[in-house]
């Protein structure tokens, strides 16, 4: 019976001094937040009121204007926002595409991957400043293109072997290209890695070559590569025609 009368005179006492309303008007404004925050939210009842108000307003507004005097405006840009930005985006969805398959050879000769610059430098090559020969047909003249490795001087007792494969093209300097290799000799023997610099961000894609993609995938890959020459040379014809008048 104490501890019943104790507890009557606490709750009493609570009740005198205003305890028990205060709390109660607590828990009251959370429960009206919380009950708000439910119906503002993206789903809650009052936000789907606002929403069909304002629909009911809007969409006949619409619906009803007259966009005839835009159209002709409209079908302009659309024109030149394809014109300027379909080829890039093309590309570089092309690019992003070719750099996603993978190159997939363990190794690959030095001569090899020179042939395979050859083909590049035959279809990208600037013409402006290459002569027209004209016997069996006008065509441009041949480009002298050749290949060198350069190693670097390296300390006799370091573990490791560092070189340079320089593509250089005599007729345009935008062909050449500079790769560094490197190789462990106890381990890596006569095959080398392939460092060539890949730090480029989605929107250099648009701007990449075939043979930069293929480099770029040879290293992703870990292709190493031979060194079956340590340097050549070749000549080769332009795949673009010169437009020839006879006026």
């Amino acid at each position: 019976m104490n501890l019943e009368n104790s507890i009557k005179d606490v709750i009493a006492k609570k009740l005198e001094d205003g305890t028990v309303d205060k709390l109660v008007a607590e828990h009251l404004e959370k429960g009206v937040n919380n009950a708000l925050d439910s119906l503002f939210r993206s789903y809650g009842d009052v936000t789907k009121v606002i929403e069909e108000k304002v629909k009911s307003v809007m969409i006949p507004y619409l619906e009803s204007y007259d966009y005839s005097e835009y159209i002709t405006k409209l079908d302009s840009v659309l024109v030149d926002v394809l014109n300027c930005s379909a080829l890039e985006n093309k590309k570089l969805l092309e690019n992003f595409k070719e750099l996603m398959l993978p190159e997939d050879i363990k190794t690959i000769k030095v001569t090899e991957l020179f042939k395979r610059w050859m083909k590049y430098v035959a279809k990208n090559i600037e013409t402006d400043d290459l002569e027209i020969c004209y016997e069996d047909g006008p065509s441009y003249e041949y480009v002298e293109v050749g290949f060198e490795v350069e190693r670097n001087e390296e300390r006799s007792w370091s573990s490791f072997e560092h070189a340079i494969v320089v593509f250089e093209c005599e007729k345009d300097e935008k062909m050449n290209f500079e790769i560094r290799i490197d190789r462990w000799k106890k381990y890596d023997k006569e095959e080398w890695s392939i460092d060539y610099s890949s730090n480029y961000d989605i929107n250099s894609l648009r701007r990449l070559g075939e043979f930069e993609i293929l480099l770029m995938k040879l290293e992703q890959n870990h292709t190493k590569l031979i060194l079956d020459s340590l340097g050549d040379s070749d000549d080769v014809e332009p795949e673009e025609k010169p437009e020839v008048s006879f006026s």
